[in-house]
C-alpha cells in the first residue's frame, strides 16, 4: 500500500503484550505503543484531530498561522500537520524542556519561540510558573499574527482523539476483557478521552490517572507538593480544564509515581522488551506494575506509551 504523505502514518498503532517485564506475575499488561508516529508521540492524532476539527468548524482559516504552547510532543504533532497542510506554524516552548523536542520541531519547518524558566526553576524540570511564562508568549503572538491558537488543554479536541481514535483501536485490538486503565496526564486529554469510550464498552473497567510523586494535584490535593520533577510533558501542578466534573465521575482513582521509579520502568522497557520510550511511558508501567502487585494481581491492564526515548537523549534517563 503506497501512501499519500506522512499524515496517512497517523494513527493505527500497534497494540504489545509485555510478556517480558510480567513474565512470572499473575495478569498481563498491555501497550499501546503511541510513539510508533511520524512524530513520535501520541500528539500527532491529537494534532491531526485539532487541527481537521477547526478547519471543518471555521475556526482556522486558509493560510492563517498557527501557534501553540507545547512541551515539544504537541509541536511536533502540528509542525508536520500543519506543514502537510499548508500553514505555518509557531511553538512556543519552555526552555526547560529537553533540547531534542525543540530541535526536531524545526527540523519539520515550524518556527520555535524557546522561554526562559522562572530564575529558580531546574533545567528539565518543566513547572507550572514556568508554563504561566509560555503561555503569556502564546498569547501575545497569537494577537500579533491573527493567528489560530490550538490551546490543547481547553480543548476538547485533544480528548476526542482519544475518545475516537485511540480508544477505538485499542477495542478492535484486543478480543479479551481490559480491567485496568492507567495513563499519565498532561493535558489529561487522552486519558479521559480513551476512559469515556473503555467506560462505555467494559462498564466494569477501572480507570487511574498517574501524576508525579511531587506533582499531586489530584492525587492529594490538600498537599499537592513542590511541582519539581523529571517526568516531561505532565504534572504542571494545575487544574485541568479537560477534566471536567463530570469527567472526573468516570475517574476511579490517581497514582503517583516518582521520578525514580519512572525512570527505572522507562529503562526496563527498553531492557527487556526493546522499547526505546520516554518519562511518561515508564510512569505509566510503573503505575501499572503497583496495581498488578497489588489489588490488581491477575487482571488485565491497559498503558499508553506516550512517546519515544530519543526525545530525552540529553537528560540523565538514559
Amino acid at each position: 500500500m503506497i501512501l499519500r504523505n506522512a499524515l496517512d502514518l497517523i494513527g493505527n498503532t500497534p497494540l504489545l503484550v509485555l510478556g517480558n517485564i510480567t513474565n512470572g506475575l499473575e495478569g498481563r499488561i498491555f501497550a499501546k505503543l503511541e510513539f510508533m508516529a511520524p512524530g513520535l508521540s501520541k500528539k500527532d492524532r491529537v494534532a491531526l484531530q485539532v487541527i481537521e476539527d477547526a478547519e471543518k468548524s471555521g475556526r482556522l482559516k486558509p493560510g492563517q498561522p498557527v501557534v501553540e504552547l507545547t512541551s515539544g510532543n504537541m509541536g511536533t504533532g502540528l509542525a508536520i500537520v500543519c506543514k502537510l497542510k499548508g500553514y505555518k506554524f509557531i511553538a512556543v516552548i519552555s526552555k526547560g524542556n529537553s533540547i531534542e523536542r525543540a530541535k526536531m520541531v524545526k527540523a519539520f519547518g515550524a518556527e520555535v519561540v524557546l522561554v526562559d524558566q522562572m530564575p529558580d526553576s531546574i533545567p528539565g524540570q518543566v513547572s507550572g510558573k514556568d508554563l504561566e511564562l509560555v503561555e503569556i508568549e502564546a498569547q501575545r503572538l497569537t494577537k500579533e499574527l491573527n493567528a489560530f491558537r490550538v490551546d490543547q488543554f481547553c480543548n476538547p479536541s485533544t480528548s476526542r482523539a482519544g475518545e475516537i481514535g485511540v480508544a477505538n483501536e485499542i477495542i478492535q485490538q484486543i478480543d479479551e476483557k481490559i480491567d485496568v486503565f492507567v495513563d499519565f496526564m498532561g493535558t489529561g486529554g487522552s486519558f479521559i478521552g480513551v476512559t469515556t469510550t473503555l467506560k462505555r464498552h467494559f462498564p466494569d473497567i477501572k480507570c487511574f490517572g498517574v501524576e508525579p510523586e511531587n506533582a499531586r494535584r489530584y492525587s492529594n490535593p490538600e498537599d499537592i507538593g513542590s511541582g519539581k520533577h523529571k517526568i516531561q510533558g505532565g504534572g504542571y501542578n494545575m487544574e485541568l480544564p479537560l477534566m471536567t466534573e463530570d469527567k472526573i465521575k468516570l475517574v476511579d482513582g490517581f497514582i503517583t509515581v516518582s521520578d525514580e521509579e519512572a525512570i527505572q520502568a522507562t529503562r526496563r522497557l527498553a531492557c527487556e522488551e526493546c522499547i526505546f520510550a520516554g518519562f511518561s511511558a515508564g510512569a505509566n508501567l510503573s503505575a501499572a506494575l503497583k496495581l498488578l502487585t497489588g489489588e490488581f494481581k491477575g487482571k488485565n491492564i491497559l498503558i499508553l506509551l506516550p512517546d519515544s526515548g530519543t526525545k530525552y537523549l540529553s537528560t540523565d534517563l538514559w
